[in-house]
């Protein structure tokens, strides 16, 4: 489904605290997006018990329960994990991963919280999720009856959100850190090809494993954890702010003046971490607008292109990076770049050539 608004972590339990109280709430997202964290809190929140059935695993009868004999007549028994006696939130995971016929049996209970005899508890919420067919999940299109049936709503990945939230959940500083100054990095689209990519999800993977190795952890360690849970290239500029950490670079001395950009052959990882690292700053600070420069904006501007003259020198290749837009990746202000390359004398003559 494509939705033309959507919604981030804390718009989310809003939604949920008012609509799904009321009707069911369908949550579109991408895998690791925190779309079954956020059902589980807010059931927590609400008071309610969160039963999650996942829908790539259902058939009918799991939901429709099995016949008995009672009377002379046959009666449908729902499941214990669906027939409760108190009011509960009934999370329908991946609920268009599942077959059409296991959708046409959850059509009663969606619109109407009722299995065959038994019906929901008073007070009872019921919220599906799913992932979205661009994500190259594993996923069945909606039947028309089902999607009209419910509240759709997508959530997307909010970065000052999802800090508040590491900073109150034990996430290793290496990642808070990390994207704190690289918040573009929370989450990548899903590649087409099987491989680990960057989500909320696997950064939290990734700091659940630092964790438990303790801060001994060796490098070629943190390699491995880090390839394992994150985008290749991701991976790559989180284990250079690592080493940036461990050997004490810091873009934020560099930019008053205190450091140099490092500039051994070794070290050269860890030179284009820190100029990613100022693309970024730049992308978040410079306005887009020459005319809406105030002070700061005009004095980080002058002292970037002093520091893009001092790193092409050590290496023209990442200065013209730092300032031209990687696949998918924003483009750093007209006026600025134009700028620089005509103020750097070598980012001027790779231009030209």
């Amino acid at each position: 489904m494509n939705l033309t608004v959507s919604v981030d972590q804390k718009q989310l339990k809003d939604v949920l605290l008012n609509v799904a109280t009321v009707r069911p709430v369908f949550i579109w997202g991408a895998p690791g997006i925190g779309k079954s964290a956020i059902v589980e809190e807010f059931a927590n929140e609400v008071g309610l018990e969160c039963v999650s059935l996942l829908g790539s695993q259902l058939a009918p009868e799991d939901i429709m329960g099995v016949p008995q004999i009672a009377d002379g007549r046959s009666v449908f028994c729902p499941p214990r994990q669906i027939a409760r006696d108190e009011p509960y939130c009934l999370f329908l995971d991946e609920l268009n991963a599942c077959s059409h016929d296991v959708q046409k049996a959850f059509y009663s209970l969606v619109l109407d919280r009722r299995v065959g005899e038994y019906c929901m508890p008073k007070g009872s919420i019921v919220i599906g999720a799913g992932n979205r067919a661009q994500d190259n999940a594993i996923t069945r299109p909606l039947s028309s009856a089902l999607v009209n049936r419910m509240f759709h709503v997508e959530l997307r990945a909010n970065v000052r959100l999802w800090l508040e939230w590491a900073a109150n959940n034990g996430i290793h500083r290496y990642i808070y850190d990390y994207v704190c100054s690289r918040p573009d990095q929370l989450w990548s689209k899903p590649p087409k090809t099987e491989e680990p990519f960057s989500t909320p999800r696997s950064w939290h993977m990734l700091s659940d494993a630092i964790n438990s190795y303790g801060d001994g952890i060796s490098a070629e360690m943190l390699s491995i954890l880090a390839n394992g849970c994150l985008t290749a290239a991701h991976a790559t500029q989180f284990l250079a702010y690592i080493r940036q950490v461990r050997g004490k670079y810091s873009l934020k001395r560099i930019l008053n003046g205190e450091q140099r950009w490092p500039d051994k052959p070794e070290d050269r990882d860890i030179l284009y971490f820190l100029a990613q690292s100022l693309r970024s700053q730049l992308l978040r600070e410079l306005p887009q607008n020459r005319e809406q420069m105030n002070a700061n904006a005009h004095q980080l501007a002058q002292r970037a292109k002093e520091m893009l003259t001092e790193l092409a020198a050590i290496s023209p290749e990442i200065a013209q990076m730092a300032i031209t837009p990687e696949k998918d990746d924003e483009t750093l202000p007209g006026w600025f770049v134009v700028s620089a390359v005509r103020d750097i004398p070598a980012l001027a003559k790779r231009r030209s050539a």
